[in-house]
């Protein structure tokens, strides 16, 4: 039976309004749920620190390595909407079950992939898996806890979407120093049959009741303008800003999405009506939303790079050092309820805002004799500043919708997550190519072509180096004087991009504090 047809009286005033049955077991409910994120958001942060090790597995070009990031992003933040529409209409626990099936196939085949292009579609069809199983999790969590007792569940869910982001680096690390690199996928396919298993156990179900008719028209508008928008933002970096390709994605992501605004202004029963963005809640939460996670991918992309590259660390190394940053938000986020409920979510969003501000200010003061210290002060702050605004930015978001349009409100949730995520690691990234691109390694490399490939990024300059010396055509000096210079290139790079990211917390903090009301929600649709 579903949730949303509890006939009347097999319910009290202790569940309610829920079932009782899915009331006695809805913290079970969430654990299972909040598993599920956490294995979907590693999958995001976990390739970082394993490129080097596929990049000399398979061979892999800069480019290539570029996309088996770039395309489970795609296509995840493009199916998030649809996916979220069909668990409303033909239910939410199916929803999230298709999901971990094609997740599970795609990291099975993803582990024995034996070249670059197998592994990019391998990644794709995961960010197909990924895109039903999220917003399922946040709509099944909505169904399954009364509205008192939501905030602090919806706080877990937002707190653990962050650990998650934490997490990758270091479970990569672990498998890297004792398997092979392929061991980063298949170590969840027995996660996905644990899981597929408690689904069946223990998840409620529910579906939108009024069964209306699905959106095809704005689903497909809004798949592929989300698609072409993220695209744009991807290539912008490696083909260039003014580039034909990019500039065409932008223009195709702009008329699509406005396309899909004027459709589902027309439509009786739109998958997304765009008159939520002019609640302040609703719009407020998503902006809050997005550049947290602009900021959140962005700090993780540019700081494990930077303790392997810069500060020599292992993958392992790298991962343990931003562990902290889950340590704080998994110890924050669940009182974020609380100290929302005290000081109001306009102070809650300006003291994270401003937190992170901190962490990143630290971060661009960071070269090669840093002391780690400075490391676990920045990820203790972002940790800290990502669970006091998450929660409450989340909670309105999805508290601006009727209940039965759970899957949608989620997936906007997530959208925002996966617009901002994709366009800071694109922007960041893109500051410190330029930067890195802009150096003279003219001194350390006579030979014109090595010098033009050295320049490209910093992992194919230690890629230059380490052939020239194999090969005899270095000393070990020359080596080390290279590493060395490329190092603090890549370095000049991540200190401006982590400056930029302190300017843009700052902002954040001060505007969207401004819009966003300073309660949360306080009643069910």
């Amino acid at each position: 039976m579903s949730v949303a047809e509890v006939p009347p009286g097999a319910s009290g005033p202790e569940t309610f309004g829920i079932d009782p049955d899915v009331h006695a077991r809805r913290w079970w409910i969430l654990a299972s749920l909040c598993l599920s994120l956490v294995m979907i958001v590693v999958a995001i942060s976990s390739l970082n620190v394993a490129l080097p090790e596929i990049q000399r597995a398979l061979d892999a070009s800069g480019t290539e390595l570029s996309w088996l990031i770039d395309a489970y992003a795609l296509v995840f933040a493009g199916v998030l909407l649809p996916a979220g529409a069909l668990g409303d209409r033909f239910g939410r626990r199916g929803a999230l079950q298709f999901g971990l099936v094609v997740f599970g196939l795609a990291v099975l085949a993803a582990s024995a992939a034996e070249d670059p292009s197998q592994l990019i579609a391998a990644r794709v069809v995961m960010g197909v898996g990924a895109a039903f199983i999220m917003p399922a999790t946040l709509s099944i969590i909505i169904h399954s806890f009364p509205f008192h007792e939501r905030p602090k569940a919806i706080a877990l869910w937002a707190g653990f979407a962050g650990v998650g982001g934490a997490l990758g680096p270091i479970s990569s690390g672990l498998l890297l120093e004792n398997f092979w690199w392929g061991a980063i996928f298949f170590v969840n396919v027995p996660l996905v049959a644990v899981l597929l298993l408690l689904s069946w156990r223990i998840l409620p179900t529910s579906k939108d009741p009024s069964g209306h008719p699905l959106d095809l028209v704005g689903a497909g508008l809004a798949m592929t303008g989300l698609v072409s928008l993220v695209f744009a933002v991807i290539e912008g970096p490696e083909q260039g800003w003014l580039d034909p390709v990019t500039v065409g994605a932008f223009v195709a992501a702009v008329v699509l999405l406005v396309g899909f605004v004027r459709w589902e202004l027309r439509h009786e029963t739109p998958m997304l009506d765009p008159r939520l963005f002019r609640m302040p809640g609703f719009a407020g939460g998503s902006a809050a939303v997005t550049l947290a996670f602009f900021s959140m991918f962005s700090m993780f992309f540019l700081l494990t790079q930077y303790l392997q590259f810069v500060k020599g660390y292992s993958a392992l190394g790298a991962g343990l050092r931003v562990l902290p940053n889950a340590l704080s938000l998994v110890l924050i986020a669940p009182q974020a309820p609380r100290i929302v409920g005290r000081f109001g979510v306009r102070r809650a969003m300006r003291t994270g805002f401003l937190l992170t501000a901190v962490a990143f200010a630290l971060l661009a003061t960071a070269d090669r004799s840093s002391p780690d210290l400075l490391v676990l002060v920045a990820m203790t702050c972002t940790g800290a500043g990502m669970g006091l605004l998450m929660p409450g930015a989340s909670q309105h978001i999805v508290g601006s919708l009727p209940m039965a349009k759970a899957g949608v409100g989620s997936a906007v949730n997530d959208v925002t997550r996966e617009v901002g995520g994709a366009l800071g690691i694109a922007v960041t990234g893109s500051v410190v190519a330029t930067v890195f691109r802009a150096s003279d390694f003219e001194s350390v490399i006579p030979a014109t072509d090595a010098r033009q490939a050295a320049g490209e990024s910093v992992g194919q300059a230690l890629g230059v180096a380490r052939g020239a010396l194999d090969g005899g055509f270095i000393e070990r000096a020359e080596f080390d004087a290279l590493v060395a210079a490329a190092a603090d290139a890549f370095n000049d790079g991540t200190r401006i991009a982590f400056a930029l990211l302190a300017v843009v917390a700052v902002v954040a903090g001060l505007v969207i504090s401004r819009v966003i009301p300073d309660q949360l929600p306080s009643r069910d649709h």
